[in-house]
């Protein structure tokens, strides 16, 4: 995000909520070559979270469909909250066509709302040939393939300043300790470890996705994942045990608990990346790469890499993905040509759009890796190919959005608080499973 919910630094924002006259972007019809126009005259009004140069890398994707088929394309960035936003549209009878979906819970809400419409064969043929199954499972509901995963995101990565690492005399660790203890030889060097997008809160739900499944293992994920297992089980205070030694240290947070609450996810790649870095190290998923690359002019591999999550205590090194699902919505005003937009995004075609213009992976496994644009991603990407069915998906995404996916509620607060003042995981984890058994019932 692909969580998501990768707001960036520049391009139309969330401000421009109401779809059509006021659509971030648009892309007219190509008079002559590619594609048999066959959608000539239409208009696919797309909705989704990103913003900045996320926006503007998937808009080349539009203008590939539009000059492949002859549609016009309109995208609005919706904020974080894109289940309220588009629930109030299609309320008001103003539905966009297609919706990129952050998160696997917010497209079973939609599914379960009736708002969906099922994919054309031709796209699930295309998900069954192309895309490892777990793509095809979360994209269904009831059996009912609904969502079509575009992009993917590789959350388990920690982006790095290697001439930092080079003035501190670190080298990337491999344990979570060994992190901590990089972590305070950077910041004896001059800068802070870490700088942590605390005003974000899905950054800090990831944070406890790495921990949780390293620590306690895939079969906890999967259950607390669903909600079969409480948020007061042990587990889940031992993980916030161990993400609070990173919280309540000082030396560690670029600015203190304070300064994380106060930055935001392009922020944090700032203070690593940017022209006045204050910390060595900035963890999030493989997008980080297209901030460091389109915002701060860096070239990836060298004057930016990153390491695995490291192990954590007995436990095994996590692999954490997130993806945005495009889906159909019933109410839209074009939905022939949501339905081909979605039969054009299932393509290695479309993919390849994106690939090359960077801060993207694509869980289309016939995509070729050279489409990528650096050796990093190649191998980010490769990664999560190669991990197939084995990945497990981010924990917040699988959630009811009430818990896992709305700005100043659920998880998202409730780790905010606990940066704020991580000194009683029970109380936290007590809170969480409050906020949680009551989303679920829901």
């Amino acid at each position: 995000m692909m969580r998501r919910r990768t707001t960036l630094l520049t391009g139309c924002t969330a401000l421009a909520l109401t779809f059509g006259a006021t659509a971030c972007g648009s892309s007219d019809p190509v008079s002559a070559g590619g594609g048999d126009k066959a959608l000539g005259g239409q208009t696919v009004t797309v909705a989704g979270v990103w913003s900045g140069s996320e926006q503007k890398n998937f808009q080349k994707v539009l203008d590939a469909f539009a000059e492949k088929t002859g549609a016009k394309t309109q995208f609005v960035s919706t904020g974080d909250n894109v289940s309220t936003v588009v629930g109030s549209k299609i309320e008001g009878g103003n539905a966009p066509d297609v919706v990129m979906v952050p998160q696997v819970g917010v497209l079973q809400q939609f599914a379960e709302n009736g708002w969906l419409k099922q994919l054309s064969g031709t796209t699930e043929k295309a998900v069954d040939t192309n895309f490892a199954p777990v793509w095809k499972t979360y994209g269904s509901v009831d059996g009912t393939l609904y969502g079509l995963y575009f992009k993917a995101a590789h959350k388990s990565t920690v982006w790095y300043s290697p001439d930092a690492f080079t003035q501190a005399g670190v080298e990337p660790p491999t344990t979570y300790d060994d992190l901590l203890k990089a972590g305070h030889t950077v910041s004896d060097s001059g800068l802070a470890a870490f700088s942590v997008a605390g005003q974000d809160g899905w950054t800090l739900t990831d944070w406890f996705e790495n921990i949780y499944l390293s620590q306690a293992g895939p079969e906890k994920y999967d259950a607390l994942a669903t909600h079969e297992l409480k948020w007061t089980e042990p587990s889940v205070v031992e993980a916030l045990t161990t993400l609070g030694k990173l919280f309540k240290d000082k030396q560690l947070l670029a600015g203190g608990q304070n300064g994380a609450l106060n930055t935001d996810f392009p922020g944090s790649v700032e203070k690593v990346f940017g022209p006045k870095p204050e910390a060595g190290m900035v963890y999030e998923g493989d997008f980080v790469a297209g901030v460091a690359k389109d915002q701060f002019g860096k070239s990836i591999g060298e004057d930016a890499n990153f390491f695995p999550f490291p192990a954590v205590g007995a436990g095994e090194a996590p692999v954490v993905s997130g993806g945005d699902a495009a889906v159909v919505l019933k109410d839209g005003k074009n939905t022939k040509a949501g339905m081909a937009l979605l039969e054009y995004l299932a393509t290695p075609e479309a993919a390849a759009v994106w690939a090359g213009a960077g801060g993207f992976l694509s869980p289309n496994a016939k995509l070729d890796l050279a489409s990528y644009g650096d050796d990093v991603t190649r191998a980010t990407a490769k990664s999560l190919i190669d991990a197939g069915d084995s990945v497990r998906f981010d924990m917040s995404d699988q959630a009811p959005a009430a818990f896992g996916g709305t700005k100043g509620a659920g998880e998202w607060k409730l780790l905010q608080d606990f940066l704020r003042d991580p000194s009683d995981p029970k109380a936290t984890a007590a809170a969480l499973e409050a906020a949680a058994a009551k989303a679920y019932k829901g």
